[in-house]
């Protein structure tokens, strides 16, 4: 996963996993979306430490961690923060990302 700086979050698209080192359920989190990420073989999720965005959490209403949100064309889409399991995000990216699917 990427580090996301201020820049990338004025783009139009992108999912970003929004998480505290010292949170355990956020580790497992972690875990689902490297292990996505490793299977397609690129980066797809950027990544946010909410330790250090108290303006952006605020801004964006996020009510917890972990949290997977998703910014399609400029406008916040979903706030995943239960995860479940890799197949429950494969569900957000076969939506959001149909890229990774196709040949």
């Amino acid at each position: 996963m990427e580090k996301i700086v201020s820049k990338q979050l004025e783009e139009d698209s992108y999912l970003l996993y929004i998480h505290t080192p010292l949170c355990g359920t956020c580790h497992i989190a972690r875990s689902i979306l490297e292990k996505i990420e490793s299977v397609h073989g690129e980066e797809i999720f950027y990544e946010m430490n909410a330790n250090f965005e108290e303006d952006f959490l605020h801004k964006h209403k996020i009510e917890s961690v972990p949290c997977l949100l998703i910014k399609e064309n400029g406008v916040i889409k979903e706030k995943i923060y239960t995860f479940y399991s890799t197949g429950n995000i494969y569900r957000y990216l076969f939506e959001y990302k149909p890229g990774l699917f196709t040949g």
